[in-house]
């Protein structure tokens, strides 16, 4: 089978902070795609005590693939089609850890598929290391003081210790 298009894929969320298990569905998102936006909501459907700003967020997902050109990080504002659309995407990405994550995954999915049918939802799960990681747990365990370094990525570990000053 031969394309003729290089298929885009946008795996939209938070990222506040990126994860070991956001990196993992990104480059396994590569299997599937030719390119990746990494797209960071500046607005969220969850009311949350964010860590980073949008800009920063997206600054840090830029470090964390410097070695990979085929997944840009872009922030967002408003709804998910929209943006998939002004970036040429028709795949979109979502990642599931748990059982729990999927009837709001598959709500979601299924009201952008009625927004716009032309894109279409992928579901990956990460590796099991990474399968209990979210950023708000992240968050909270550092904030508390606890060692996140196995959850995130040098940079990022980095960032949080300064933004926490610890």
């Amino acid at each position: 089978m031969r394309r003729s298009d290089p298929v885009v894929a946008l795996y939209p969320g938070s990222f506040d902070p990126p994860t070991r298990g956001h990196e993992d569905i990104v480059r396994r998102g590569l299997r599937v795609a030719d390119r990746i936006i990494v797209g960071v909501a500046g607005t969220s459907t969850h009311a949350k005590k964010g860590l980073f700003t949008v800009d920063e967020r997206v600054a840090l997902i830029r470090e964390v693939f410097c070695d990979e050109e085929r997944i840009v990080p872009l922030g967002f504002q408003g709804l998910l089609v929209d943006f998939a659309r002004d970036q040429g995407a028709t795949l979109i990405v979502r990642g599931l850890r748990a059982v729990s994550d999927f009837e709001y995954e598959l709500q979601m999915a299924q009201m952008n598929q009625e927004l716009w049918p032309e894109a279409e939802t992928i579901f990956l799960v990460p590796e099991v290391r990474n399968s209990f990681v979210s950023s708000s747990l992240v968050r909270e365990v550092a904030r508390l003081g606890g060692d996140v370094s196995s959850f995130v990525s040098p940079p990022v570990l980095t960032a949080v210790r300064k933004k926490l000053g610890a």
